[in-house]
Order: C-alpha cells, then sequence, then structure tokens
C-alpha cells in the first residue's frame, strides 16, 4: 500500500518552470519472461506527447537479457546494475547515469499514456515539489476475481480505491509510475538496497522509506499525486490467486515493519492509519449493502477485506516484535 493525503501547508517556492525541464524514464528489468511487456513499455514512450530526453533500460544482473535489449532498442541507453540484485539498486544505477532534470520511474510490465511524460512535469511547477506520483490502472490478463476489492488494487501495484482522485500532496508515489527531480538523490541518496523487490518477491516499500527521508531533509518538500499521469500496469494470472492476494499482504506487513524501524512508525503508517480507520470501514459496509441487495460477490469482497488486514497487521507486529528482540530486518 502507498499514498495518502498529506497535511502540510508549506507556502510554494518558484521554481523552474515545467517546459523548461527535461526527463530521463528508467525501465528496470530483471527476466526474458517479459519481454513482450519490456517491448511494450518501451513503445509506450516512443509516442508520447513531450518525448523524454532519454530512456534508460536497466538489467537486473541478467546479461542476455542486456544483449537483447541493446539489439532491439539502438536508441535507448541499456545498461547493467551495477549494484546489488534487486529492483532498488536497479533503479540506483539508471539514476546514475540519467543527465535529465526529473527521473521517472515506469515498471517493465507497465505502459505509459501517451501524455504521461508532459503530465508528470506539469507537476513540478514549484521548487519545493521533489517528486510526483502518477495513477496506476491494472491491466488484468485473467478475468479478476470477483472478490477482488478495489481498496487492495495496491495489492497488484495498481491504484486503489481511498486515493485522491485530483491533484494533492500525499507521503509517496506508486513505484510503477513516479517521477522525483534527480538533484533530490544527490541530497539524499538512492533507494535502500536492502529494501523492495527481488525477482519474483513480493517485497515492497523503497519508494515509500526513500519518499519519507527525502521529504525529511529538504524543508517545505512535498510529493504530489497527478492522477492525470496515467500508466497501465500488467497483472499476470498468477497474481489474481487468493494464494498471491495473502503472501502480498504479509510481504507489505513486514515490509512496512522495516519502513516504521527505518522512518518511525508515525511516518511509516501514516497513510496506513487513515486508510484502516476510514476507506476499510467504509468498503465492509458497502459490501454487507451489496449482500443485502442479493449480490453475493458483495460477502466475499468483505471476507477479502477482513482477511486482507488481519494478515498485513499480524505480518507487521510479528516483524516488528523480531526486530526489537533480535535487531536486524525481517525477512521479506
Amino acid at each position: 500500500m502507498t499514498t495518502a493525503p498529506g497535511t502540510r501547508t508549506t507556502r510554494p517556492e518558484s521554481g523552474s518552470r515545467p517546459d523548461e525541464l527535461s526527463m530521463s524514464v528508467v525501465i528496470c528489468a530483471y527476466t526474458l519472461d517479459r519481454w513482450d511487456d519490456i517491448v511494450a513499455a518501451v513503445e509506450s514512450l516512443r509516442h508520447q506527447t513531450r518525448p523524454p530526453a532519454e530512456v534508460l533500460l536497466v538489467s537486473d544482473h541478467n546479461p542476455e537479457l542486456l544483449e537483447r535489449a541493446r539489439s532491439a532498442f539502438p536508441e535507448v541507453i541499456c545498461l547493467p546494475n551495477t549494484g546489488a540484485r534487486g529492483l532498488s539498486d536497479a533503479r540506483n544505477s539508471g539514476v546514475a547515469s540519467a543527465t535529465g532534470d526529473v527521473v521517472a520511474f515506469l515498471d517493465d510490465d507497465a505502459t505509459a499514456d501517451p501524455d504521461w511524460v508532459e503530465r508528470l512535469l506539469e507537476a513540478f511547477t514549484a521548487s519545493n515539489v521533489i517528486g510526483v506520483g502518477g495513477h496506476v490502472t491494472p491491466n488484468w490478463r485473467a478475468p479478476r476475481p470477483s472478490w477482488f476489492p478495489e481498496e487492495f488494487l495496491w495489492v497488484v501495484g495498481c491504484s486503489y480505491a481511498g486515493l485522491p482522485t485530483t491533484q494533492a500532496e500525499v507521503r509517496n508515489p506508486i513505484g510503477a509510475n513516479m517521477a522525483f527531480r534527480r538533484s533530490v538523490f544527490g541530497h539524499s541518496g538512492g533507494f535502500d538496497p536492502e529494501m523492495g523487490r527481488l525477482g519474483k518477491d513480493a517485497a515492497g516499500c523503497e519508494e515509500t522509506e526513500f519518499s519519507i527521508r527525502a521529504t525529511r531533509e529538504q524543508e517545505g518538500a512535498r510529493i504530489l499525486l497527478q492522477p492525470t499521469a496515467g500508466c497501465r500496469h500488467t497483472v499476470t494470472p498468477d497474481r489474481v490467486t487468493r494464494a498471491y492476494f495473502r503472501r502480498r499482504c504479509r510481504a507489505e506487513g513486514r515490509s512496512k515493519a522495516l519502513v516504521s524501524q527505518l522512518a518511525g512508525a508515525d511516518s511509516a503508517l501514516s497513510a496506513e492509519r487513515s486508510y484502516v480507520s476510514r476507506t476499510l470501514p467504509r468498503a465492509v459496509l458497502t459490501g454487507l449493502r451489496q449482500l443485502l441487495s442479493g449480490d453475493l460477490s458483495g460477502a466475499a469482497r468483505v471476507l477479502a477485506l477482513i482477511e486482507g488486514t488481519a494478515l498485513t497487521g499480524t505480518a507487521y507486529v510479528a516483524a516488528r516484535v523480531r526486530l526489537t528482540t533480535r535487531g536486524g530486518r525481517p525477512a521479506a
């Protein structure tokens, strides 16, 4: 799970005009199994209303993928992850080679809307806007289960019910569709390589920890959600199973425990408190009303809401106990 409305009231500062900013787009890939998705992601960037200054494709310790990408995409800067295996250092490798004023990240299984670059850059009006996230729509490769609630679309890396629908300040963006000023990485460092996805595992929250750290280190810094900057994120058949749903909820709880250790529980859980106290109760009531009107899938969604919340919460508590009693980081 990711963003929630912020509470800052800092007066915006004047900054570089969005039409003067250049953007580098980083795509991180780790497996040839997603080759068709990678091709689609790159192709979506070729047809932007405002083309990016450069596209960088980072291969995460997969020489065969890197060689194939260099052959297939001569106009793309294809490079290896020079750090530890995993999404965090793959992103860091892309940032290190980027030259744009803004560095955007698009997942290797996502396609950007034609005006994606333009809409992201529009939100960087003030100099204290250090990051911008966009809207992520699921691209279902298998029928969406009737039990799958909108409020848990974060399980498959997409925007979920409860997020702002107009431009608003948020704690952190969704990793599949986000951008930061390149200067922020110079001030705050990169994504923590001990967090985030490694291959097909279900860990995450590296963008949460980075966003909290970056906004703390720059007075008045803000991160915005720009819902008009859209992309479509592939949801493969293996991600619409109940087993994946449960595994991803547990991983989220463990990842949030680690963010709490690094950034403090107040910051790490600021979005989640509103989500649990407001968004989920409304969703449960909606599901019960649907059940009473004869829609049995409403009951299934209520059960999924309860199960997902319980799994995430218990995994968080268990990981926090381990961190407190043993030190170190919980396995993701």
